[in-house]
């Protein structure tokens, strides 16, 4: 097989990826107690029967590229080619307070990757939490990407919108060519949907609704990651007392404060009240609104890639989302949920389509808006600091001289 060379293919990133994405952060003991004892390969390979066809990663995830490329690797042996799926992974963060976005790491990275995740090309390459770096090693390290035959797109990936609206822009303006995406996370949920809020409230935005930016600065895809917020809006939540001894590793190294800790657990009591598991209802509130936003701002991915082998009549673009799952169970409920999306997406234009129209999708919209938001209160589209006051990355800086 031709090895890709960097920006090879002629079509663009948002006619190649799925508008769903099976991120791994969750092959990690930051979420599970023992990544190794985790169903992975089912639940890549009940992905990939899904239509669920790129799966997102990091070397910053523990075992997550290893145990990936492992269930990739018993894929392609069971007869599913390279060609069929896309891999996405990160570079530049190798620990919580150290990071390394010199060319000669991000390169050497990219090849470690590659090698773990048993492929010769790599579809989309993000620099891992931009925020934690100076705008310069930024540049530097994406220069350095571009530069690798073996990455087809370049990304970044970040906490504060604000921040990868500026990198986006800077990257544009100081290179003359736009990032191929960008990955948010924990920013268009029900508790923070700061990404596009004005969208998402139906108000007319003057450009500088962080979504829109990002479009203006020439980004191809915007992608939604951690939907449940790093696992904050579940039934069980995540304890106020980091050293508590819940058996949730989440409670120890979670950024979020005390107070909303406890905020969203009565999120989770008021949406078992209304019938529902605050999971579900989060999940198609993201899944929903992001598929009909992504498309409004012009920074979705283009169907008919579309997971269980739906089709769609006028909807054409819709946002495209990454989903963390633990379980096969926890996979096919979400992959259900998108595909009750597609549903009420499938008879309108994407763009178009009236904020909370169909059966479920209406019901929920009504719950988040007339009850889940109230009851956040203060904390409603609150971001925690990232990074902290005071931090200092503990490797210091290698200055390119390319």
């Amino acid at each position: 097989m031709e090895t890709p060379t960097a920006h090879q293919p002629s079509r663009p990133l948002c006619e190649r990826l799925p508008p769903l994405i099976l991120g791994t952060a969750t092959f990690n003991t930051q979420y599970v107690a023992d990544p190794l004892q985790m169903p992975y390969r089912r639940i890549v390979s009940r992905a990939l029967e899904l239509g669920v066809t790129a799966f997102d990663t990091s070397p910053y995830y523990g075992p997550s590229e290893i145990l990936l490329g492992d269930a990739l690797k018993a894929a392609q042996e069971a007869g599913v080619p390279r060609e069929s799926y896309s891999v996405i992974t990160k570079a530049g963060r190798i620990a919580p307070r150290v990071f390394d976005y010199s060319p000669a790491h991000v390169r050497s990275s990219v090849l470690r990757s590659l090698e773990r995740l048993h492929t010769s090309y790599l579809d989309l390459v993000y620099l891992h939490d931009v925020e934690f770096v100076s705008p310069q090693e930024v540049l530097e390290a994406v220069a350095a990407l571009r530069r690798l035959p073996q990455v087809r797109a370049v990304g970044i990936s970040g906490f504060p919108v604000l921040v990868l609206c500026d990198l986006a822009e800077t990257v544009l303006r100081e290179t003359g060519v736009p990032l191929d995406a960008v990955l948010s996370y924990g920013h268009f949920t029900v508790q923070n949907c700061s990404l596009a809020r004005s969208e998402v409230m139906g108000v007319t935005d003057d450009g500088t609704s962080p979504v829109r930016r990002l479009k203006a600065a020439g980004v191809d895809i915007v992608l939604n990651a951690s939907m449940l917020n790093m696992g904050l809006l579940t039934s069980t939540g995540i304890p106020p007392d980091p050293e508590t001894e819940s058996g949730s590793p989440l409670a120890k190294w979670h950024p979020s404060p005390p107070a909303l800790r406890v905020t969203c657990k009565t999120l989770a009591e008021k949406a078992a009240a209304a019938g529902e598991r605050l999971e579900a209802v989060a999940i198609r509130w993201s899944l929903y609104e992001w598929a009909r936003v992504g498309a409004l701002a012009g920074v979705g991915i283009q169907l008919p890639s579309i997971p269980g082998g739906a089709t769609t009549t006028t909807t054409t673009t819709v946002g495209g989302s990454v989903m963390g799952v633990t379980s096969v169970d926890e996979l096919e409920e979400t992959v259900r949920e998108w595909e009750g999306v597609l549903e009420a997406l499938d008879s309108h234009s994407a763009a178009a389509l009236p904020t909370g129209s169909g059966g479920k999708i209406a019901r929920t919209n009504k719950l988040v808006r007339e009850v889940l938001w109230p009851a956040l209160g203060e904390w409603r589209d609150y971001s925690w600091a990232s990074p902290e006051p005071g931090f200092v990355n503990e490797r210091p800086v290698q200055r390119s001289f390319i």
